[in-house]
């Protein structure tokens, strides 16, 4: 009989956009057929747009381990949590140089084999107006206008209601 194979499955965003100077929580989830081992390993690599070789990014194994060379050295933390699965990092001050994949994987002894998660980060130097703000924008005038249509109609009421009232007292003043 087959048995099912066992893999480590890991799931990122497939492209990520974050402003220059910003910092940026890459996230990396993954599920395995095994409990989570004591020899559980994330490998953090980084693969620029011109297709130059690798770079380490960040190791863990049983504790997160800081990189000692290399453009992410020491702008790079752990951010994740292995009992819940999640194997994350933040990306601080993000620059140029930054745009490019990088991938994220996971082995889980016994389970060692298994999909590698990648992300394509594109460091942009302003955010786009999105539909999103756009659609921000367009309710919060809408409610602005409302307030302010619905203060002028009770400011006009209150006057009318006033006139009247002096009419009806010049009015008994004079009988």
């Amino acid at each position: 009989a087959l048995w099912p194979a066992a893999a480590v499955e890991v799931h990122t965003s497939k492209e990520v956009d974050a402003v220059n100077g910003t910092n940026l929580r890459l996230k990396c989830t993954f599920s395995s057929s095994s409990p989570v081992s004591q020899h559980l390993s994330v490998t953090w690599n980084f693969q620029p747009e011109d297709l130059s070789s690798h770079e380490p990014v960040f190791y863990y194994l049983k504790e997160p381990y800081k990189l000692s060379a290399g453009r992410f050295k020491e702008r790079v933390t752990w951010d994740g949590n292995i009992e819940r699965n999640d194997v994350s990092i933040i990306i601080w001050n993000l620059q140029p140089t930054d745009n490019g994949t990088f991938t994220c994987q996971v082995k889980n002894p016994p389970d060692v084999d298994g999909t590698i998660g990648e992300v394509r980060l594109r460091v942009v130097q302003k955010v786009h107006f999105s539909e999103i703000h756009f659609l921000a924008v367009a309710i919060g005038s809408a409610c602005v206008l409302m307030i302010v249509v619905v203060t002028v109609v009770i400011i006009c009421r209150q006057r009318r209601q006033k006139a009247q009232e002096k009419r009806i007292q010049v009015a008994d003043t004079e009988l």
